[in-house]
């Protein structure tokens, strides 16, 4: 597939001039938090499940190299295969692919709502780590902060007021790599039990 890539910046531009087909990847942020959470989560997906809904395509897409779609495909999967890599060898060289806003302010949002968009397709599965209870819970909170839910409001509910939480919500992405990381390794043995 890797010959048949499409370049990242076209890969936007690509979504981009799709968003009346309603890719869940609307930028690269956003599919970049997508496939990290593809990597890093509790269960192994067939490609056509989880890339068909983040690209807006056809299963049959897959069987036709040459195409749009089909470069479209190959660049999403070098892109899961260098974040498992990654995420493998050296986690931390992990970077989510965050975009800066014009004041110069990290803008993790795009990127956490694609991981959470990734994390809806099997919501079941991530349940353990969303009972607040659970000890482990505190992995998902660096990008759930970020995320709104489908009526626009913050999915965690409305932050607490004070000087503490802004402080805490604009330094919240740098966590972003390491919870990446210590899911992947959180999710590992129970991934591998399911595949076999």
């Amino acid at each position: 597939m890797a010959a048949a890539a499409m370049p990242l910046a076209d890969l936007e531009r690509w979504l981009q001039a799709r968003l009346d087909q309603h890719p869940t990847g609307t930028d690269l942020p956003m599919l970049d938090g997508y496939v990290a959470a593809i990597v890093a989560g509790p269960v192994s997906m067939s490609p056509p499940d989880w890339i068909c809904p983040l690209l807006a395509i056809d299963d049959d897409a897959f069987n036709h190299g040459g195409t749009p779609e089909f470069a479209a495909i190959s660049a999403v999967a070098l892109r899961h295969n260098e974040i498992s890599n990654i995420l493998s060898t050296t986690p931390d060289r992990f970077e989510p692919m965050h975009r800066r806003e014009a004041n110069g302010n990290i803008d993790a949002h795009p990127w956490c709502q694609g991981f959470y968009a990734a994390m809806r397709l099997r919501l079941s599965a991530w349940a353990p780590l969303l009972d607040v209870n659970n000890v482990n819970h505190g992995l998902l909170l660096p990008i759930l902060l970020h995320c709104r839910n489908d009526q626009g409001r913050p999915l965690l509910g409305p932050p607490r007021i004070g000087r503490k939480t802004e402080d805490f919500l604009s330094s919240a992405y740098l966590d972003i790599p390491a919870v990446v990381e210590a899911l992947r390794q959180y999710w590992m043995p129970i991934r591998y039990a399911r595949d076999r």
